[in-house]
């Protein structure tokens, strides 16, 4: 594995590179599953307000800028990544994005717009996927009918998820097992 770069796949910035920090558990979206995914997000990025919880080398959150997503925020919670993912909104001219650093997901930001699609590609290690799906849904930052893109070892089950999330896309690619919910209004008795 190269360390050291991402290219961003199509959109505006088609082709131009992002900086992968060297940090141990940070692994970019591997490419062939970041296609198939915004393939599967192409009717709904144009317009979106994206968050990327773990923004590592910022490969999602900058695809989904680079193919029109109206504004992306990136989290993580190194200090280091977000310097350099700062940096490089700067050198791009996004003027749409922010970037924060944040214990995930206690010291998630509330969102002054709900979020109609997540990135959540936590360090496989950390056990905070499904804690973070709770915790998106139970705080209210979430669109009515949001995407969830999950990326995991293993592949997740709709029960280990929130009740108003549905499985729409699973896939694997080694040793990657990726994901596509979407979540449906919560109907409140």
């Amino acid at each position: 594995m190269q360390q050291g770069q991402v290219r961003i796949i199509a959109g505006k910035w088609r082709g131009r590179k992002l900086q992968v920090p060297d940090i141990k558990d940070l692994r970019p979206t591997p490419d062939r599953v970041r296609e198939t995914l915004f393939n599967w997000l192409a009717p709904m990025i144009a317009g979106a307000h994206c968050l990327d919880v773990f923004a590592g080398s910022g490969a999602l959150g900058f695809e989904a800028l680079s193919r029109g997503a109206a504004h992306v925020v990136m989290v993580d919670q190194a200090r280091v990544v977000v310097e350099l993912l700062k940096a490089e909104l700067v050198q791009f001219g996004a003027n749409n994005a922010e970037v924060y650093q944040a214990k995930v997901p206690e010291q998630l930001q509330k969102p002054r717009h709900p979020f109609d699609i997540v990135f959540l590609d936590p360090p496989y290690q950390s056990n905070l996927l499904l804690p973070c799906c709770h915790y998106l849904e139970g705080q209210g930052f979430l669109a009515d009918s949001a995407y969830l893109y999950l990326e995991a070892s293993e592949v997740i089950k709709d029960n280990e998820l929130p009740k108003n999330w549905r499985l729409i896309k699973t896939r694997q690619a080694g040793q990657v097992a990726y994901h596509l919910a979407q979540r449906e209004k919560a109907h409140h008795d």
